[in-house]
């Protein structure tokens, strides 16, 4: 079978296509014939050798990819046969998914009905419940006035939407005319570009004075100017990522100085828990079937052009949820 092997961390065009031995399912586990598979940001910085641990200590050559949709062709020994030929989404165990066909362990399978492509599922799976962890986590509630940063990108998008139909009142950040307009489509309440001068008084004009709930993948300067927009007595920014590379720093004294919350949010304890993941995972499904939540797909690459997909995500070029279709 074709997968994209890693023989040596460094630049995107370490990523190269090869022919491979096509993986047997053990027990406990099924082979899925790859419909497509996401790319994650954490991948990208895995390849570079800058987040070696997300390896799990595997030696390189590696195949990368850990979300993937497809059909169950083979079931492990001991395993239901009557999962053979069902569509599902499902994770590896964070290595093989960039490739026609993964091994993934069945207990991570969740049916994907009829009524939604495998891609589009994709595109909802992990991020979708990322999305709806974070406003538990910041305990959204209605009429919240809430800024979300990187807004364009895989979990950004369906946060502004979820965020909606929460009924809170949405800012969405982002950078370029392409990406608030696709926020705009998406029918944020308002968007800014946060890489122009005043975006913060933009946004603080926008929200009415001040910021309850600030959901922060960026961190460094952006997360900081975000903090200041929040409300006193009330106000809580949730991060969970800094895809600036740089770490959002504030004080104990600014949090109890303005009364103000941080939380730091990690899917780790939704994926610890796979009843409670499978339950978020096919809330966003059943809402994407009934056309009531949009997966977005920017991008979709060829298993040959995974190179050109890690690129794409570290230039920042990128919107929505970005795949290779084996």
């Amino acid at each position: 079978m074709r997968a994209v092997v890693l023989h040596e961390f460094g630049p995107p065009d370490h990523l190269r296509i090869a022919d491979v031995p096509a993986p047997k399912p053990a027990a406990g586990q099924v082979a899925v014939r790859v419909a497509a598979v996401g790319v994650q940001f954490l991948e990208t910085q895995a390849r570079a050798g800058t987040m070696r641990g997300a390896l799990g200590g595997a030696a390189l050559p590696v195949i990368l990819g850990k979300e993937v949709a497809g059909l169950v062709t083979e079931v492990g020994p001991g395993g239901d046969t009557t999962l053979i030929g069902t569509r599902v989404l499902a994770s590896t165990t964070g290595l093989g998914g960039y490739a026609e066909t993964a091994v993934v362990p069945a207990g991570t399978l969740i049916p994907v009905g009829d009524g939604i492509g495998l891609p589009e599922a994709v595109a909802l799976y992990r991020y979708g419940a990322t999305a709806q962890g974070l406003i538990g986590a910041a305990r959204v509630s209605a009429g919240d006035r809430v800024l979300v940063l990187a807004a364009a990108g895989a979990v950004g998008t369906l946060l502004v939407q979820l965020l909606q139909r929460a009924g809170a009142t949405v800012v969405a950040a982002a950078r370029g005319e392409r990406k608030l307009a696709l926020l705009g489509e998406l029918r944020a309440d308002h968007v800014v570009d946060y890489t122009l001068p005043g975006w913060t008084e933009q946004a603080r004009d926008a929200a009415g004075g001040s910021i309850d709930v600030v959901f922060d993948h960026v961190g460094g300067a952006l997360g900081r100017a975000s903090f200041e927009l929040l409300t006193p007595g009330t106000g809580r920014q949730v991060t969970f990522g800094l895809s600036s590379g740089t770490p959002l720093e504030v004080r104990p004294m600014e949090l109890i100085g303005r009364s103000v919350t941080m939380t730091g949010f990690s899917t780790g304890p939704i994926w610890s828990r796979p009843a409670y993941a499978r339950h978020l995972v096919t809330e966003v499904l059943d809402l994407a079937t009934a056309g009531r939540l949009t997966p977005v797909i920017g991008q979709r690459f060829p298993l040959e052009r995974a190179a050109d997909a890690h690129a794409a995500i570290e230039a920042r070029a990128t919107v929505g949820k970005t795949l290779l279709i084996p």
